[in-house]
């Protein structure tokens, strides 16, 4: 092969004649849905006058999610009404990994389940297993708003499933839910009880009514 006159070119691009094969599934995630969920956007809600305890439950989950962002290590876990900051504190640990170039996948838990559903359309150009496996190993997975879907024998297996795996390998994961930890199913609350592996931040304050917060400056 003469060098001068062949030139090697690597093409990146997904395999168009093949789309059920490309890896790449961005309707999965809808963290572009909260770009503007932040740590500077994140109100710590002073002039409202909160109850010391809700004031400080607040600062210990926005300190919590500032560290896990930096260092995205076992699960987090926040639980809270809503309205009171969950989904912000996990859309802005999402997007500070995102904008340092971090795969993350951002998905509200009915939504993830429609998805899973929609493998068995006989046109989905994706396979259950395929879409599956992309959540399970997700290498950050943020999974919002747990306990709003509803319950049934193939959804209880299919969280657990996903839990389990997760669990096992130890993945970062963060998680919201409105729900108390009673509330939530005894084969989830199992591995959310694991203090070796789970951090979990009760958010007391209630939902949040005020105006829009000042910019803070960014995290580095």
């Amino acid at each position: 092969m003469d060098r001068e006159v062949v030139v090697h070119a690597e093409i990146t691009a997904p395999d168009y004649r093949r789309p059920s094969e490309d890896t790449r599934q961005p309707e999965l995630s809808s963290l572009n849905q909260h770009a503007q969920q932040t740590f500077g956007t994140f109100s710590m809600r002073k002039g409202e006058k909160l109850d010391p305890k809700d004031e400080r439950s607040l600062e210990e989950a926005f300190k919590a999610a500032n560290a896990y962002a930096e260092d995205p290590s076992g699960w987090l876990v926040f639980l809270g009404p809503y309205g009171s900051g969950k989904t912000h504190l996990a859309a802005a640990i999402a997007n500070y990994r995102a904008s340092a170039g971090h795969a993350v996948m951002f998905v509200v838990v009915p939504d993830l389940l429609d998805h899973l559903r929609a493998t068995f359309n006989p046109h989905s150009t994706v396979s259950y297993d395929r879409r599956f496996e992309e959540v399970r190993t997700a290498p950050l997975l943020v999974l919002d708003d747990l306990g709003t879907q509803a319950m049934t024998p193939w959804v209880r297996e299919k969280l657990y499933q996903l839990f389990n795996h997760r669990y096992n390998a130890a993945l970062p994961t963060v998680i919201t839910t409105a729900d108390s930890l009673e509330e939530i199913d005894p084969r989830l609350r199992s591995r959310l009880l694991d203090r070796r592996l789970c951090r979990i931040h009760a958010i007391t304050a209630p939902a949040f009514k005020g105006t829009a917060p000042k910019q803070r400056k960014a995290k580095r």
